[in-house]
């Protein structure tokens, strides 16, 4: 086995989400609720 320097280590990237990507997951779901509560609640226009 390999011992991995202090600097090498820093640069191990394994499966972490970017700041855009948890946003994009966080609009998509706020967008499919919006979705079920038009179709659950339908208001009309006022």
């Amino acid at each position: 086995m390999k011992k991995l320097k202090q600097n090498e280590l820093k640069q191990i990237k394994a499966g972490s989400l970017s700041g855009w990507a948890i946003a994009g997951i966080i609009a998509g779901i706020t967008f499919l609720v919006g979705i079920f509560d038009g179709i659950a609640r339908p208001f009309k226009c006022r």
